[in-house]
């Protein structure tokens, strides 16, 4: 026997992919290999040893011994490197060193330094590790069913320790085979785009789709479309504005029909409080204390925010719980300058040792101050969701947070939740969810190259509010009320609860009629007299109007035209008069099909060098407050899939920094703007009051955040 532990070296444009099936016996590593090459039509290495022993054990030289160690591991490589010159694209091995070298340790306590270091030179793309849950099966050759699971960890150990990529593969012979059919495809598609196979488990790993991360690397390079605005909405052309009588009717509509519906407040709540306290983090760190007055430095930087933090600083709902502890930090505190006091309380506020509040969620910091007690936006968004979500005395909170921060938010709802069904006389359901993991997409350099960190590892960022459309997907309820965390307000809850349900009923009424005109659609009786009614409607009422060449339809594909029109989710989206606040507003907008669309448009969204797009998105009325309520389920009562509406080319590619490195970061489509791009959608004008959101923590000083 040639006596050769050398691996044949990929060769030529297009190399072959080498897949090792690799556990211990008996786990349908032969079964697997045959399944794949069958697949790919192409060969399999078989294993050498079991030949090798049998003829060893026909001819009366016994059983497998140290000495048959090297001869197998010489009969494998000869296999493997005859089948590799003709294999089709993949080679799939039964076996390789890894696993002689394995079992001679195992049973031997002893490897050859050859084989050893074969095994450990010897390269795949991939390893697929066979799980032990398929039944033992004694063949006459095989040890024993006993201790799999020790041997198994030996096994998987052995991947680890030599630093071999690998996944684990398990379930039938059918689920194996589709499992790992489905990662070679990827695994393929990531070797072709320049990753190497640590890569590709690195992206594995993370849940992150290859297609993904292929599209993402080419919004990268190719940029991404600009939205080009035709003309803002306003009132009377785009968005609808109501009396005070007309709310009352829709909001008395909502809570005359309500009754048959499941209601659910969805509140994104994952944000850290970082931006709330910004300019006093950058305070802290460019302040010198005892060489330079606070007001030297309010002057040196004109920062006013931080003057008028000073000043207001007792009108804060935390000021008297940090004002106690400076006290107790400092006993002689009353006895320091205006300058040292007001330097340890922001300190102390920000301080990891303390209060920490910029390194807290928003909903979870105080925020307002009542009579008897300090209210966080949680407790605020628990008493409105009693107010306008309830339906027969049931209400449902849907918070998503950060995974590390949920047990925060339980601790405040578990001391204050049955205080609020007492009041409400209503039983309060919460429920939590995090921002996926395969929602992050992939940071890349400024020369649009994968970014890796200083271990050298892919980065990859979340993908910003877009990717909870996943989270919004998975509710089961009629109708869902979304709003921000920090939207809340003082003393005003049923001013605001009467806005939402009124906003509710418009939604209900909608789709009442809308459901009605698509099960007319489905009955095979509508004329020419309902289409008609149909148009007007959604011209009037939905704000679409269809091209002349709906005319030349026949009569029956304008019906599954209108069907395609309707039948889709709806959001009615509450707007407010623009006073300068930043951020997206309501606007017509011209897609790459040429029709025109109502959509929330974010500045990030238009080209700001074109002088005529950037005058328009001035002259927006409105301004979005992120105040929606949203009907995710058809006239069949079934759940829409709300992935199927998002227009993939408008997220957003932003500039971020990772460790002293610009880089760039995709992120996806808003969860109001591009996520929900093809809804049918609505805007109604509300009162400035029901938007109050707490950007920085000064926004706490504002009216609708102190007392009456």
């Amino acid at each position: 026997m040639e006596e050769n532990l050398e691996q044949l070296a990929k060769s030529g444009a297009s190399p072959i992919i080498k897949i090792a099936i690799f556990g211990p016996e008996s786990t349908g590593k032969t079964t697997l290999a045959t399944q794949l090459a069958d697949y790919y039509k192409t060969v399999w290495v078989p294993e050498f040893a079991r030949d090798y022993l049998q003829e060893k054990l026909d001819s009366g030289r016994g059983i497998c011994d140290i000495d048959d160690m090297l001869p197998i591991a010489y009969g494998q490589t000869k296999l493997e490197n005859e089948s590799a010159l003709i294999a089709n694209r993949y080679l799939f091995c039964d076996t390789n060193l890894l696993v002689t070298k394995v079992f001679s340790e195992l049973y031997y306590n002893f490897c050859d330094s050859l084989l050893d270091k074969a095994a450990r030179t010897h390269q795949y793309d991939l390893f697929f590790l066979t799980d032990i849950d398929v039944p033992w099966e004694d063949d006459g050759l095989r040890d024993s069913p006993e201790g799999r699971e020790s041997v198994f960890e030996v096994f998987k150990q052995s991947l680890i320790d030599n630093r071999k990529p690998f996944i684990t593969v398990s379930g039938d012979k059918e689920t194996r085979l589709k499992k790992t059919v489905a990662i070679v495809e990827d695994l393929t598609m990531a070797l072709q785009m320049g990753f190497s196979s640590v890569d590709f488990l690195q992206i594995y790993h993370h849940g992150i789709p290859v297609e993904n991360i292929k599209r993402q690397l080419n919004i990268f390079r190719e940029g991404i479309h600009k939205i080009v605005l035709v003309n803002p909405a306003t009132i009377n052309h785009g968005i609808l504005q109501l009396s005070d009588a007309d709310f009352e009717q829709k909001a008395s509509f909502f809570d005359a029909n309500k009754s048959s519906l499941k209601l659910k407040k969805f509140v994104p709540a994952s944000g850290a409080a970082t931006r709330m306290f910004k300019f006093l983090s950058a305070f802290l760190n460019d302040f010198d204390l005892g060489h330079e007055t606070i007001n030297a430095y309010i002057n040196r930087k004109k920062d006013a925010e931080l003057s008028l933090f000073i000043v207001g600083m007792d009108k804060f709902p935390f000021f008297k719980e940090v004002d106690e502890k400076l006290h107790e930090i400092y006993p002689d505190f009353n006895k320091l300058t205006s300058d040292y006091k007001n330097y340890y309380f922001i300190k102390t506020l920000l301080s990891p040792e303390y209060f920490n509040f910029a390194n807290k969620p928003k909903g979870i910091l105080p925020f307002h101050k009542y009579p008897a007690n300090i209210v966080t936006p949680i407790e605020e968004h628990l008493h409105e969701c009693a107010f306008y979500a309830t339906s027969n005395n049931h209400s449902s909170l849907h918070l998503t947070v950060s995974e590390s921060h949920q047990e925060q938010f339980e601790a405040i709802i578990k001391k204050i939740k049955s205080k609020i069904e007492i009041k409400s006389n209503s039983k309060i359901e919460v429920s939590f969810s995090f921002q996926k993991k395969e929602s992050d997409t992939i940071a890349v350099d400024l020369e649009n190259k994968p970014f890796r960190d200083e271990k050298g590892m892919l980065v990859f960022r979340p993908g910003g509010h877009g990717a909870l459309i996943e989270n919004l997907n998975e509710i089961d309820a009629d109708v869902v009320f979304i709003k921000n965390i920090d939207n809340v307000i003082q003393n005003d809850i049923h001013h605001i609860s009467f806005y939402k349900k009124g906003l509710a009923g418009i939604l209900l009424e909608l789709q009442y009629q809308t459901f009605e005109y698509l099960k007319a659609l489905d009955s095979g009786e509508t004329g020419e007299e309902t289409i008609k009614e149909i148009l007007i409607f959604i011209k009037e009422k939905l704000n679409i109007e269809l091209d002349n060449d709906f005319y030349k339809f026949k009569l029956k594909n304008q019906i599954g035209k209108l069907k395609d029109l309707l039948n889709k989710p709806v959001r009615v989206c509450g707007m407010v008069k623009n006073e300068g606040e930043p951020g997206g507003g309501p606007f017509w907008v011209r897609g790459i099909d040429g029709k025109q669309t109502l959509q929330i448009v974010e500045t990030s969204q238009i080209d700001l060098k074109n002088s005529k797009q950037l005058k328009l998105f001035e002259e927006a009325t409105h301004f979005n407050p992120v105040d929606l309520v949203c009907g995710l389920k058809n006239y069949q009562n079934q759940k829409f899939d709300l992935k199927q509406f998002i227009d993939p080319e408008s997220g957003f590619i932003v500039y971020k920094n990772h460790g002293g490195v610009d880089i760039k970061s995709y992120e996806l489509p808003g969860l109001w703007n591009g996520a929900m791009a093809n809804w049918l959608t609505v805007f109604v004008e509300v009162p400035l009051f029901t938007f109050n959101p707490v950007k920085t923590v000064n926004d706490l000083l504002k009216k609708a955040h102190q007392p009456l």
